[in-house]
């Protein structure tokens, strides 16, 4: 007696894709702390608005980083969509986030944004300021 050939089965359910941006992007944010900007755009009765990331003169070690609330993207801003967030950066400041992840903590030493920049050299104790 010979077996029948099995069929294949039918393929497995896809799981669907985070709305993350692409690997590739040059900024991104972590799904936690885009959770953490939606908590603060409602608090702050700013729903719909965009996140800009920015580097600004300035903190111990020549250059911070800055975080805001936009209308809209300026002329020649970039945008990138993590999560449900959509983030401006300017062409200057994107010289220096390049690559960087931006992710937010709230454990026993405090809450707040993480900059994981590997344009860093180095960085001050606080970790909200760097050089490049």
């Amino acid at each position: 007696m010979s077996e029948a050939p099995q069929s294949q089965a039918p393929n497995a359910p896809v799981a669907p894709m985070p709305t993350a941006a692409v690997a590739s992007a040059p900024v991104s944010l972590t799904e936690k702390a885009a959770a953490q900007v939606k908590l603060i755009q409602e608090r702050e009765n700013r729903l719909g608005t965009l996140l800009r990331v920015s580097v600004v003169g300035g903190g111990c070690s020549g250059l911070s980083y800055k975080l805001s609330f936009e209308d809209a993207p300026k002329e020649k801003d970039k945008t990138f969509d993590n999560y449900g967030v959509t983030m401006l950066v300017d062409p200057k400041s994107l010289l220096f986030l390049k690559g960087i992840e931006v992710d937010f903590t709230d454990g026993l030493s405090g809450q707040g944004f993480v900059f994981q920049n590997p344009n860093a050299k180095s960085t001050c104790g606080c970790g909200t300021s760097f050089s490049a």
